[in-house]
């Protein structure tokens, strides 16, 4: 049986320090990117949870109300509402869906867009200029470790969702 040595030790507790240094900057940038979303909402009169759906359909979308909610985590009749303040602010739209004309879709109405993206100009710039200053071997590694990280969380919501 090996026995750790000093320097093995040191490379643990670092590591450990590392790893934990990482989760904080991730639940701090969640936080200002959750504060973010609420001065965003604010100047656009929509709540948190309208900017997220509006997220999701222009990333999904045209997204079916079922299948909206579902992604959103949200009880159907919750979404109904959302729906009703988007629609009603001319953000989204409801549509018959083509391919069967009992269903209805939703699909992001892209003339307001250019309201939505002025205010994210700042964070968008700032992003930009952080990258600028990273390899692309380097971005590779970070975009993977942000994809992963998002995979993780999405598998500990789907579990969430579940239980």
């Amino acid at each position: 049986m090996e026995t750790e040595t000093p320097s093995d030790v040191d490379q643990r507790r670092q590591r450990r320090r590392l790893s934990t240094a990482i989760k904080q900057s991730l639940r701090e940038l969640r936080l200002q990117l959750s504060l973010l979303n609420v001065r965003v909402g604010a100047h656009l009169d929509l709540k948190d949870v309208d900017i997220d759906c509006l997220d999701l359909i222009a990333s999904h979308g045209p997204l079916s109300p079922s299948a909206l909610a579902r992604r959103a985590g949200l009880h159907p009749a919750t979404m109904t509402g959302v729906l009703d303040r988007l629609e009603q602010g001319g953000w989204v739209a409801r549509e018959r869906d083509p391919t069967d004309r009992r269903a209805v879709v939703v699909r992001a109405r892209h003339e307001r867009a250019a309201e939505l993206m002025r205010l994210y100009a700042g964070m968008n710039t700032s992003m930009d200029q952080i990258c600028a200053g990273y390899s692309d071997a380097e971005l590779e590694v970070i975009a993977d470790f942000l994809g992963r990280t998002t995979n993780a969380g999405r598998s500990a919501t789907d579990a969430l969702a579940g239980a």
